[in-house]
C-alpha cells in the first residue's frame, strides 16, 4: 500500500513525487517513458521555475549540465526593441532552459533519492475504486505482466492526453480554441541570448540550451497548420527571414542538429483538478498555447501547492483529505488563470495599437523594461507596469 502513486515522472510528476516523498510518504511513480529520453517541448523555465528548483537543491545541478542562464533578454514587436533583464523573484534573475533529456533525469533522480520507487516502460490501464466510488489505486501493464497497485491518492501527471484524466472523468471547466503552431529546431553554434521577435501572424523565438545549442522557435496561426505541415522546413526558415531577419543571417551557414519538430495540437483548457482519491498535476489537469513558455514553471507551481495542501492528511481522514484536495483546486486556479488569459491574447498573434504604444513608453525607461520582462517570466501580471513614472511617459 502506497500513500500515492503518481502517474507520469516528467515535470508534474517528478517533483510531486519528490516533494511527497521527502515529506515522509511512500510513493511510487509509474511513467511510459524511462529516463533520459527528450519529449516534445519549449523547454524554457522561467525565473519562478528557477525559483523552485534552487528551493528544492536542483538548480546547481541543472547548470553543472552546462545549460547557460538567460539573464539578458530581447524583445522586437513593429518598431519596438526592448532589451533588458527581469527583477526576478527570490533572487533569481536568469532563466534556464535545459534540455527536457537532461531536466527530467535530474527531476527523476532527485524523487528517486528521496526515497520515491520508480517503476518505468509501463502503462496505467485502469483505475482502481472502493465501494463508495472513490479511487484507491490503479491497475497497469509492465514488462507484459498486469499489475495493480493500492494508495491513498492517485495523481495523474501524465500531460496533456492524461489517461488518469480520462479513467478519472475529469470534466474540463475551461476549454478555448487552439491558436498556434509551433515547429522548431536546434543549432550549433548560434550566438543568442532569450530572444523574441513578433510580428501580425507570426511569432519567432531563440534560446541558447545544453551542449552549445540554441534553440529556434517558429509559431503560426493555428490556421496555417495543414499549410505548413506539407513544407515545415520552408515555412519554418521562412517564418524566421519574415521576422527576425537578424536572426535569420545568424544561423547562414549553421547546422540544424536534429530533426525540425512541431505540432498544431496546442491545447487550451483546465480540467477538474480533483476528486476522491485523485489530483491531477502539469499539463494533465490545465494546458496552454507554449508560446509563452509557462507550462515548466507552472507545474513547478501546481507539485508544491498539492504537497503543501496534502500535509499530513494521506494517512488520515479521507475526507479531511478531499477538502484540502478542493482547496488545492482553488489555489491552482486563481495562481494559473491570469497567465493562462495573457497567453490566450498573446496567441492571438495581432499586436493592437494600444498594445504597441504601451510598449513605447516602456522602452524608454529601464526599470519598466525589467517589469515587462518579470511579466513575461509570470512574475507580475500588466497591471504592475501602471506605475507613475509609466503614466507620465502615456
Amino acid at each position: 500500500m502506497f500513500d500515492a502513486i503518481v502517474v507520469g515522472a516528467r515535470c508534474a510528476g517528478a517533483p510531486t513525487a519528490m516533494l511527497l516523498a521527502r515529506a515522509g510518504y511512500r510513493v511510487l511513480v509509474l511513467d511510459r517513458a524511462s529516463f533520459p529520453s527528450d519529449t516534445l517541448s519549449t523547454h524554457l523555465i522561467h525565473q519562478p521555475g528557477v525559483a523552485a528548483l534552487a528551493r528544492w537543491g536542483l538548480l546547481e545541478t541543472v547548470r553543472a549540465s552546462g545549460c547557460p542562464p538567460l539573464d539578458h533578454a530581447v524583445y522586437e514587436v513593429a518598431d519596438i526593441r526592448l532589451e533588458g533583464c527581469a527583477r526576478g523573484v527570490e533572487g533569481q534573475r536568469a532563466g534556464y532552459a535545459p534540455r527536457r533529456h537532461v531536466l527530467d533525469a535530474i527531476l527523476v533522480d532527485a524523487a528517486v533519492a528521496a526515497g520515491a520507487e520508480l517503476r518505468d516502460r509501463c502503462s496505467v490501464t485502469r483505475l482502481l475504486h472502493d465501494d463508495t466510488g472513490r479511487v484507491v489505486g490503479v491497475e497497469g501493464r509492465h514488462g507484459g505482466r498486469t499489475f495493480t497497485e493500492r494508495a491513498r491518492l492517485v495523481i495523474g501527471a501524465d500531460g496533456m492526453r492524461s489517461t488518469v484524466a480520462r479513467l478519472s472523468r475529469a470534466r474540463y471547466t475551461v476549454q478555448d480554441p487552439r491558436l498556434t503552431c509551433a515547429y522548431y529546431g536546434y543549432w550549433q553554434d548560434v550566438p543568442a541570448t532569450l530572444e523574441l521577435y513578433e510580428n501580425p501572424q507570426s511569432w519567432v523565438a531563440a534560446v541558447p540550451t545544453n551542449d552549445g545549442a540554441t534553440l529556434v522557435l517558429t509559431y503560426f496561426p493555428q490556421s496555417r497548420f495543414e499549410e505548413v505541415r506539407t513544407d515545415a522546413r520552408s515555412a519554418y526558415l521562412g517564418q524566421i527571414r519574415a521576422t527576425a531577419p537578424a536572426l535569420y543571417d545568424r544561423l547562414d551557414g549553421k547546422r540544424r542538429i536534429e530533426r525540425l519538430r512541431g505540432t498544431g495540437d496546442q491545447r487550451n483548457f483546465f480540467r477538474q483538478a480533483t476528486g476522491p482519491g485523485w489530483a491531477l498535476v502539469g499539463d494533465a489537469g490545465h494546458h496552454k498555447d507554449s508560446i509563452t513558455a509557462r507550462g515548466i514553471s507552472d507545474a513547478f507551481l501546481q507539485a508544491e501547492t498539492l504537497v503543501r495542501r496534502v500535509g499530513d492528511l494521506l494517512g488520515g481522514d479521507p475526507l479531511r483529505l478531499d477538502r484540502a484536495l478542493r482547496d488545492y483546486a482553488d489555489d491552482r486556479d486563481a495562481a494559473l488563470v491570469p497567465g493562462y488569459e495573457s497567453t490566450l491574447a498573446v496567441a492571438q498573434l495581432a499586436p493592437h495599437e494600444q498594445r504597441l504604444s504601451l510598449l513605447r513608453a516602456v522602452e524608454r525607461d529601464e526599470d519598466l523594461t525589467a517589469i515587462y520582462f518579470d511579466m513575461v517570466a509570470g512574475i507580475e501580471t500588466v497591471s504592475a507596469l501602471y506605475t507613475p513614472k509609466l503614466l507620465a511617459l502615456l
